[in-house]
Parts: C-alpha cells; sequence; structure tokens
C-alpha cells in the first residue's frame, strides 16, 4: 500500500464521527470483497473473535459509541491474552534452554533428539528376578496331587 495514500485517508478518517467511519468500514469491505487483488491479511484468533462480536453488535443496532466501547474492551482483553501468549512462550523456550544446558554439562542427549537406539529396545543382559520366597510346587501345576506331609503338625499348647 502507498504510505502516502494511506496517510491521507487516515487524515480524511480522523474528521468523521464513530457512524461514520462504520459506515466506511462497511464501503471497504465491500470494495474488499468486489476488487480485492490479494487475500487479506490473517488475522489471529483473537482478532476474528472481537470482529465477529462487532459485527454482532453492529447488526444488533446498537449505537456506535457502544460497539467502539465494547469493542475497546474486548482489545484490552486480547493484549492481556497476547501479553500471556507470549511469556508462556518464553518460559517454554527457557526451559528448553536449560534443560540443553543441564544435558550437555551431564553428558546426556538434549531433549528432542534422537539417540541412536530406540528406547523400545532394552538391553536383556539380565533374566528377570526369581520371586522371593519358596519355590513353587511344579507338581501341582502338572495335575498330580500334591506329595503327602512326612509328619502331622505339632498342636500348639493352650495356656
Amino acid at each position: 500500500m502507498n504510505p502516502y495514500v494511506r496517510d491521507r485517508i487516515n487524515r480524511k478518517l480522523e474528521t468523521l464521527s464513530d457512524e461514520r467511519l462504520y459506515q466506511v468500514l462497511d464501503y471497504v469491505e465491500f470494495l474488499e470483497s468486489k476488487y480485492a487483488e490479494k487475500p487479506a491479511a490473517v488475522t489471529n484468533v483473537f482478532q476474528k473473535f472481537t470482529d465477529g462480536v462487532e459485527d454482532t453488535l453492529r447488526a444488533g443496532g446498537l449505537a456506535a459509541s457502544t460497539v467502539t466501547e465494547a469493542v475497546g474492551f474486548l482489545n484490552k482483553a486480547m493484549g492481556v491474552l497476547n501479553n500471556v501468549a507470549q511469556t508462556t512462550k518464553t518460559v517454554a523456550t527457557d526451559v528448553v534452554s536449560t534443560a540443553r544446558t543441564v544435558a550437555d554439562q551431564i553428558g546426556a542427549p538434549p531433549p528432542g533428539t534422537a539417540t541412536g537406539a530406540p528406547a523400545a529396545a532394552a538391553p536383556a543382559a539380565a533374566p528377570p528376578a526369581a520371586p522371593a520366597g519358596p519355590p513353587a510346587d511344579l507338581s501341582a501345576a502338572a495335575g498330580s496331587p500334591p506329595p503327602a506331609p512326612s509328619a502331622p503338625p505339632s498342636p500348639s499348647p493352650l495356656p
């Protein structure tokens, strides 16, 4: 866009009321739908939401000043949410950077890098541990009865 034309249009727009500015916006959107040479710039989710709310309020017949005030509040909320998103991104970047630094210091591969061997291929050097306790009687598992005890248990004396 030619910066001189944009500045001239902005100077003219500054003299108009909010209601006339909405008429200008409607006309610009009409011209865009008929004659746009390239697609409009992609806006983020928050801006699309704000534009949708603004269009809905205008279609409901609210005064331009009310719509302007509501959109102002939404823009402030959008700024807060964008700051939260940016802060979250910064914190995540710092965490990854710290993890890589620690991994370099201890000689481990940094997170997100291939180690050369799949994680599921664990070395089979040690056999599984046997259960602690007496060995199981294998004859019961084979279907034969267990051997009879050599002596009956002695009853304990009652006091």
